[in-house]
């Protein structure tokens, strides 16, 4: 499916997708073409519609399954033209999941457990302003506004910039990461090996581990630390309409979530023990 996949990725990057959206859905429809022993593109209704029925047992779960979806609705849609063909599939809804949270105590172990430096300056990036592993990664040394003290996102989900706070402390250690690494310009975190900015997966890796090598019986992720900024932000007093912001949610029921799961906002409710009679 040479020619249709070059079709595809100029779609899609006419489309302004994300990157990482881009890979998702390349690699769903090369399943589709390995599975379907053609192009795609020669693929009727009634194999379409066989293939999703047995991708929603061989998915696993409904959000990868949703990803296959967005992305055999992009080929016949937008590239192939032929929406008709898709007018059957309905994204199936997802049961809305609390987050998980690391206490202030953990986060520091599993920062304390990375051990390559640039890992771990993007990883305290990530907890320090609730930035996405993929921001943190693409960010350049022209996003840092010492003086103002905030770090310009220009890289945020939908295309969307927004600012992030930069504490003295943050700042104090991107500068010691700057003196000592010498990340390739205009980034501000460099892969290690290969050259360019930082790249997300491997942080992803080096978190997870990072989360067994402390101890932690939690499964760690950049995104568990971005979950964390945000409730300890709330736990602090912060206005949630301020954490939206910050996080760049486009819907405060994104971020009330958060109130799930803040220790401290549970913590007032009265224990309805003391009101028995003794």
């Amino acid at each position: 499916m040479g020619r249709l996949r070059e079709q595809m990725i100029a779609d899609l990057a006419l489309a302004d997708y994300a990157e990482s959206t881009r890979r998702i859905y390349l690699s769903a429809i090369r399943n589709f073409a390995v599975e379907l022993g053609r192009s795609p593109a020669s693929a009727t209704r009634e194999e379409i519609r066989r293939y999703v029925t047995s991708l929603r047992e061989r998915c696993g779960s409904p959000s990868r399954f949703r990803q296959h979806l967005a992305a055999i609705k992009f080929l016949y849609g937008r590239t192939l033209g032929r929406p008709q063909d898709i007018s059957f599939i309905v994204f199936p809804g997802l049961t809305p999941k609390l987050p998980t949270v690391l206490s202030v105590q953990e986060v520091g172990a599993v920062l304390g457990a990375l051990k390559q430096p640039t890992y771990s300056a993007v990883a305290t990036t990530i907890y320090a302003t609730g930035m996405r592993v993929t921001e943190a990664c693409t960010l350049e040394t022209r996003d840092i506004d010492a003086a103002r003290g905030v770090i310009k996102v220009r890289h945020g989900k939908g295309r969307k910039e927004r600012f992030v706070p930069l504490s003295p402390c943050l700042l104090k250690m991107l500068r010691r990461h700057w003196r000592q690494e010498h990340p390739e310009s205009p980034h501000l975190f460099s892969a290690p090996v290969a050259r360019g900015a930082a790249r997300a997966p491997t942080i992803c890796r080096a978190v997870k581990q990072a989360g067994k090598d402390a101890g932690l019986s939690k499964r760690v992720t950049p995104h568990v630390l971005r979950h964390s900024f945000a409730t300890h932000q709330l736990e602090a007093g912060v206005d949630i309409r301020i954490i939206q912001a910050m996080l760049g949610h486009s819907s405060i029921r994104s971020t009330s979530r958060y109130t799930h799961v803040s220790i401290q906002q549970l913590q007032q409710a009265r224990s309805l023990l003391n009101e028995l009679p003794r």
